[in-house]
């Protein structure tokens, strides 16, 4: 199993080693974004946002009514 599971890190091409990188950096991000979202101290910060998507869509609405 560990032979099916080891990495040849020398033959690692620059296409693999951005990928890799990637992988890392978006993993990270998507772990503080999950601590940020779900920590109880933030709920009010975030519940100001929550119709934000339809606030914007109405605001447009409105600018097309006015012209």
């Amino acid at each position: 199993m560990t032979n099916f599971l080891s990495t040849n890190w020398e033959a690692m091409t620059t296409n693999d080693w951005i990928g890799l990188i990637l992988t890392v950096v978006i993993f990270i991000l998507m772990i503080i974004a999950y601590f940020y979202v779900f920590k109880p101290g933030n709920r009010e910060k975030l519940e100001a946002h929550r119709y934000i998507v339809m606030d914007e869509e109405s605001s447009e609405e409105e600018k097309e009514d006015d012209r």
